[in-house]
């Protein structure tokens, strides 16, 4: 599907499984992103000549199809970072950070990205509040009932992936956000494995903050978005400040800052990434998300039910809805399996993949991941299924 549109899979023989991490790019994203090194370089929002003007016009229109493409209210409400891992430190550090005290509650789960993990133990560390886990049912998963459980009247944040990077569970964030907000409790979604394969909707969801990634969704690396409610964003506290981000400032220590988006964007950003994911918004916009959800998760079941065949193999997540399938080669270490594959171009990921806390679930510290996206095929998955069939090699193969 759409494999043409892809340098990369037309000029070599590569089996790219690992989409979790990081997409493909199409020529037309690489092509905008070329265009503005080579045809109008310039900075955004501080020249009065043709080429910044049209700089910041491409840089705000990207703001704006974000908007459309998550159904925001209002275009100030999208933000600039680097990733999402920048989005979710700028939400913890940059709001709860100053709206959270000793003793108040925050509720993860055990299969969260390390970025959604981390910041709140730092901020555990300095200012005392309670990191609590919502238990996953047999499956690893969320259920509304275990989230009540969770939920005390100490308890003023919920933060979870929407589809998780390891299980792949994929979590019903309105029932999620109906139950926050009956209960005075503030919502962040992590949406870095679900913004290109399912559509989000942060008006219908009722996300209160949203973070992800370009690079995940067809874009260049080093852009993220974070998605705030007008309301709390206005309350946010910068956490750079330099260029761009002042109305004025004297000598004296007297400043102003600018409105949202801006006052949240010190510095120059990264232009060429901003218009990189304005195309590959258009890209996604194209091909539809509704068509590429549909032929990805008929492609999962394909796969799984292809390495269902092989009783060495160990899978750890058949029946989530997602894109994602983590396994074992019974005997062998993830990353000799990964060696071993790649010795016939078929990339996985194998390791923790930076959620630690999940061997406290599956009682197994790594896995392999296949992680699976639109330009993936059957064909795809057939060889692969070869290879493991002679895995029994693998020893001579990989010493």
């Amino acid at each position: 599907m759409n494999r043409d549109d892809f340098t990369i899979l037309r000029d070599s023989n590569l089996v790219y499984f690992d989409n979790g991490a990081t997409t493909l790019k199409p020529d037309m994203v690489r092509e905008r992103i070329d265009d503005y090194y080579n045809k109008y370089t310039s900075n955004i929002h501080r020249g009065d000549y043709q080429n910044s003007l049209m700089v910041s016009e491409l840089y705000e229109e990207c703001r704006d199809k974000v908007r459309d493409y998550i159904n925001a209210k209002h275009s100030s409400e999208i933000v600039f970072t680097s990733g999402t891992t920048a989005s979710l430190n700028d939400i913890v550090f940059g709001y709860f950070k100053y709206k959270l005290n000793m003793g108040d509650e925050v509720i993860i789960s055990e299969s969260e990205h390390a970025s959604n993990v981390l910041p709140w133990f730092k901020l555990q560390e300095e200012i005392g509040i309670i990191v609590k886990y919502v238990s996953l049912d047999d499956k690893n998963e969320i259920t509304i009932d275990n989230l009540k459980k969770a939920i005390t009247n100490k308890t003023k944040v919920v933060s979870l992936a929407h589809v998780t990077n390891v299980i792949g569970d994929v979590r019903d964030i309105k029932s999620i956000s109906k139950l926050c907000h009956d209960n005075n409790i503030l919502l962040i979604v992590d949406a870095a494995q679900s913004i290109a394969h399912v559509p989000v909707d942060v008006s219908d969801m009722d996300i209160d903050f949203m973070a992800f990634s370009s690079h995940k969704m067809y874009g260049p690396t080093g852009v993220g978005v974070l998605y705030g409610k007008f309301n709390l964003l206005q309350e946010m506290v910068p956490r750079n400040y330099g260029g761009d981000m002042n109305a004025i400032f004297t000598r004296d220590g007297y400043m102003e800052l600018k409105d949202i988006p801006s006052r949240l964007e010190a510095g120059t950003p990264n232009i060429e990434g901003v218009i990189g994911l304005s195309r590959a918004i258009d890209y996604i916009s194209g091909i539809g998300i509704d068509k590429i959800s549909k032929y990805e998760h008929e492609l999962r079941d394909y796969l799984v039910s292809r390495l269902k065949e092989l009783d060495f193999i160990t899978l750890y997540n058949e029946d989530n809805y997602s894109t994602t399938v983590a396994f074992n080669i019974k005997g062998v270490f993830s990353q000799d399996a990964a060696i071993y594959l790649d010795k016939y171009n078929i990339c996985v990921r194998a390791g923790n993949h930076c959620a630690k806390i999940l061997k406290d679930v599956f009682n197994i510290a790594n896995t392999c991941r296949i992680s699976l996206s639109f330009y993936n095929t059957r064909r795809e998955v057939d060889l692969l299924i070869n290879v493991l069939k002679n895995s029994k090699n693998i020893w001579e193969e990989i010493l």
